[in-house]
């Protein structure tokens, strides 16, 4: 008789284990990748600041790193030897976008993928650069912002002259 209820429980237990471990599971782990070139320094005030406000943008939204979230940073800094490498590193790490921070660094970074999403920032002319076909329809896996959109340019002299 003890017998019997012994694998009677054992059973049971093998029947519950997968709901009782399904309810334990951790958030998923998501993973971005950030990369600054050209006159980025890891150490400067600048640098520091746009970390601290990216981190705080992304507490805000509720990615916590540790938690939930989890950053790759690489500094290639301006030597350009170090860009394709670095791109090819963080492209292998698969992190599901990349902030690329700089012109220099973009062009290594699509030539490592087309499938990953990358976000540009500090960037003057996209289109010109070919980045993206255009700013209203970027195509391709690049899209990000522009320090400059020439079409305003005139717009800037007429104002200058009021």
């Amino acid at each position: 008789m003890r017998r019997r209820e012994f694998i009677r429980l054992l059973g049971g237990a093998a029947a519950a284990w997968p709901v009782l471990a399904r309810g334990q599971q951790r958030e998923r782990m998501r993973r971005i990748g950030v990369f600054l070139g050209g006159g980025n320094n890891p150490d400067d005030s600048q640098s520091l600041a746009r970390n601290a406000a990216l981190l705080q943008g992304l507490g805000q939204l509720g990615w916590m790193v540790g938690r939930n979230l989890q950053i790759d940073f690489r500094w290639a800094g301006s030597d350009s030897a170090r860009h394709s490498g670095y791109a090819v590193e963080m492209v292998t790490n698969t992190p599901e976008v990349i902030v690329a921070v700089g012109a220099s660094i973009v062009p290594p970074l699509l030539a490592a993928t087309r499938t990953i999403p990358v976000v540009f920032v500090q960037v003057t002319d996209p289109v010109g650069s070919g980045f993206v076909v255009s700013l209203a329809r970027p195509g391709g896996n690049a899209t990000g912002f522009s320090l400059f959109e020439f079409g305003i340019s005139a717009k800037w002299i007429e104002y200058s002259r009021k």
